[in-house]
C-alpha cells in the first residue's frame, strides 16, 4: 500500500474538490508535501484529518470550529463540541416541527374552504381576534400585494401567504352603505401575536367564489338580512381572502368571505 497520494486521488476518494483541499491547506489544517514537479502529495498519516473534517462538516460545523478542534483535541473538547452541536440540531428540529405544524394548518385551511357553503348569509358568534394592520387604503389588487408584504414583514418567521385564510381588507361601513364596495381603508392579517384586536360579537358572514365584484351583490344582501332580522350593522365590512391569486390562477376557485359585526 502506498503512503502518498496526489490531490486528484484524495479528491476522488473523499469527494472533496481540489479547491477545498487547497483551502484546508491555507488554513493549516492539511500540510501536504511537495513531490516531483511540485505536486501536492498527501501522506497516509494525515488522512485521519480528512475523516474528521468530513464528519464535522456533515454535522454542520464551521471551518473555524474544525480548525480549532484539530489544534486542541482532547476527550473533553470532543465531548464539548458534540454536546454543543446536539443543541444546535435540537434547535433545527424545533424549527422543522414548527414548519410541519404550519404546513398542516395550511392544508386544513384549504380543506375547510372547499367544504364551506357558498352564497349563504349566516349569523356567527366570533371570538375576539388579534391582528396586525396596515392603515393604508387601496383600490386595485396590485396595490394590496405590496400591503400584504408589509403585513408579513411584521412577523416574518410566523406569518405566511400561501394557504392563509386570515388576510383581509376593511371597507368602512359608511362607504359600503353608499355603494363603494372597493374603497378599502386598511388591510389586516389575523394572528395571535398581533398588536390590535378585531372585537368579538355577532357577525353576519357570507362566502362566494369569483372576483370581488361580487361584493356589490352580497354586501347589500347582508344589509337587507340584518334589517329583516332586527340587527344593526355596527362595524366595517371585513373582506377575508380565503383563497386568492396566491393559491389558484382560476378565478372561479378564488374564495372570499365577508363579515359584518352587528348589534
Amino acid at each position: 500500500m502506498k503512503h502518498y497520494y496526489r490531490i486528484g486521488e484524495i479528491s476522488r476518494l473523499y469527494g472533496v474538490g481540489p479547491d477545498s483541499l487547497r483551502y484546508y491547506e491555507e488554513l493549516g489544517i492539511l500540510k501536504p508535501h511537495r513531490g516531483e514537479n511540485n505536486y501536492r502529495m498527501y501522506h497516509i498519516h494525515d488522512l485521519w484529518r480528512l475523516n474528521v473534517i468530513r464528519d464535522l462538516r456533515e454535522l454542520g460545523f464551521s471551518m473555524a470550529q474544525i480548525q480549532d478542534y484539530l489544534q486542541n483535541r482532547t476527550l473533553s473538547s470532543t465531548e464539548e463540541l458534540l454536546t454543543r452541536e446536539l443543541s444546535v440540531i435540537q434547535e433545527r428540529v424545533n424549527k422543522l416541527e414548527e414548519l410541519k405544524a404550519n404546513i398542516e394548518d395550511r392544508l386544513q385551511v384549504l380543506e375547510e374552504i372547499q367544504n364551506q357553503p357558498l352564497g349563504v348569509i349566516e349569523q356567527k358568534e366570533l371570538k375576539a381576534r388579534r391582528c396586525y394592520t396596515i392603515p393604508s387604503g387601496y383600490q386595485i389588487d396590485e396595490e394590496m400585494d405590496m400591503l400584504i408584504k408589509q403585513l408579513i414583514n411584521k412577523n416574518p418567521d410566523k406569518l405566511y401567504i400561501i394557504g392563509n385564510n386570515r388576510i383581509g381588507s376593511v371597507i368602512p361601513l359608511n362607504k359600503a352603505r353608499n355603494g363603494a364596495y372597493h374603497d378599502y381603508s386598511q388591510v389586516f392579517i389575523i394572528d395571535k401575536s398581533g398588536d390590535e384586536t378585531i372585537p368579538a360579537g355577532t357577525y353576519l358572514t357570507v362566502s362566494y367564489n369569483g372576483s370581488s365584484d361580487n361584493n356589490q351583490i352580497y354586501i347589500p344582501a347582508m344589509f337587507d338580512y340584518a334589517k329583516a332580522h332586527g340587527l344593526t350593522p355596527a362595524g366595517p365590512v371585513l373582506e377575508l381572502l380565503l383563497a386568492d391569486i396566491h393559491q389558484t390562477e382560476q378565478e372561479t376557485e378564488r374564495r372570499t368571505e365577508l363579515q359584518i359585526l352587528c348589534r
